[in-house]
């Protein structure tokens, strides 16, 4: 019996799912949204995973937009805005 490795194992998916899997992974859910809204890595690994799966949808406009929005993160341009929840009524 073969021993079956990472590699034939990702080998299955097109590079547009691996990166949707990994754009998913790299997204902030609601849940974690107060926790993780100052986190500077988790907020450019979200846009960056976004940006990947844009570029391979050949989407090059949006790419760099969240590309843009990733480099914002981590040079400490843009902060998290407020909390989409407070204020509403």
């Amino acid at each position: 019996m073969m021993k079956t490795t990472s590699s034939d194992k990702l080998s299955e998916y097109s590079t547009l799912e691996l990166a949707q899997a990994l754009a998913e992974r790299l997204s902030i859910t609601p849940n974690d949204w107060h926790r993780l809204k100052a986190n500077r890595k988790a907020q450019a690994g979200q846009q960056i995973g976004s940006a990947l799966v844009f570029l391979l949808k050949d989407q090059p406009e949006a790419a760099l937009t969240h590309l843009h929005q990733a480099t914002g993160w981590l040079d400490r341009s843009i902060s998290a805005p407020p909390c989409p929840t407070h204020g509403k009524h």
